[in-house]
């Protein structure tokens, strides 16, 4: 296997659950090869290195081996070599952390219920008899 397109390699790999996500991380320029911002449709090699730019951090991959089908978590070692820091996994679990506590803090989702917009009404306009 000589050819495979970039956004299959990192659908094959785990880092998108679809290929359609990676095509899209492609297309705003999220992922670079060899520090150059790279097509879906280039061809990747064995020795190339991705630069996946997430919300929170970056992540770079050395390319071992070719894939070009998707395979289970626990053999992706023997196809990629993981050359992201320590110190970017530290920011994306800050980032994670404090996004869920941002998250939940809405104590009304959506429009309110009937007696929760009369609870409000009351709340706002008091009635003073």
């Amino acid at each position: 296997m000589d050819k495979v397109r970039l956004d299959r390699f990192l659908w094959a790999t785990r880092q998108f659950k679809t290929r359609s996500l990676s095509t899209d991380a492609c297309k705003r320029n999220w992922v670079s090869i060899n520090d150059i911002t790279a097509k879906a449709s280039r061809n990747i090699q064995i020795g190339d290195i991705i630069k996946i730019k997430h919300p929170s951090h970056l992540k770079s991959l050395k390319i071992i081996h070719i894939l070009d089908k998707r395979i289970g978590a626990s053999k992706l070692k023997d196809f990629i070599k993981d050359l992201t820091p320590e110190t970017e996994y530290l920011k994306d679990r800050e980032f994670r952390r404090n996004r869920t506590l941002t998250s939940h803090s809405s104590l009304f989702k959506g429009r309110p219920s009937k007696k929760q917009r009369r609870d409000l009404e009351e709340f706002l306009n008091p009635k003073i008899d």
